[in-house]
């Protein structure tokens, strides 16, 4: 029970970091989103918002990483095109008001911790999708580029996307790194 409470307000804050950013996430914003007692906020968070924080930060990261598993030694295509579904479904589903609850940590914390863990979760999702390039035959340079292309890309679609209330900036940068994929294959075929 308590574990469930703890997963809840993590849930919570996660979900909250990507709707309205760091600032608006408060134990009350959490603790009213999910229902969470108040008791339970110091007791399963004695760091106070930063860990709670950490560990929606945490979570998000181990969300994206694992829904990249179904494409395990895939060609490039069919990761790119997977990265890509996950980010299209997190603003259809918000109708484009959510984004990345990472990237919200990330540009609005001045804690150097929060930073850190931040930049670790990009880290590990570069790294990830680098690993799942190269099994699908992308050399290990090119891989490790277009790995960074496609999370700059894709987090800064949704920026737009998000502004503009539209899914027509998302879908061109998507569209484009679709064709990049392509090409990633097309160049092992030529070989």
């Amino acid at each position: 029970m308590a574990g469930e409470i703890r997963e809840r307000m993590v849930e919570g804050a996660m979900v909250l970091l990507a709707r309205r950013g760091l600032q608006a996430t408060s134990f009350s914003e959490v603790l009213s989103a999910t229902g969470a007692p108040r008791g339970s906020l110091y007791h399963h968070f004695p760091g106070g918002k930063d860990q709670l924080v950490a560990a929606a930060v945490d979570r998000a990261g181990a969300i994206l990483s694992d829904a990249m598993e179904s494409v395990a030694g895939e060609p490039a295509e069919a990761v790119v095109e997977r990265f890509l579904a996950i980010w299209r479904a997190v603003l259809t589903r918000s109708q484009c008001e959510a984004g990345c609850a990472v990237l919200a940590v990330t540009v609005a914390t001045d804690s150097a911790e929060l930073l850190s863990h931040a930049t670790a979760v990009f880290r590990a999702w570069r790294e990830r999708l680098a690993d799942l390039l190269r099994q699908g035959g992308v050399p290990a340079e090119p891989a490790r580029r277009l790995a960074m292309v496609l999370i700059a890309s894709a987090e800064g679609a949704v920026v737009l996307s998000r502004a503009d209330q539209s899914m027509e900036p998302f879908e061109a940068v998507a569209h484009q790194l679709t064709e990049q994929g392509r090409a990633m294959r097309r160049g092992k075929e030529e070989k």
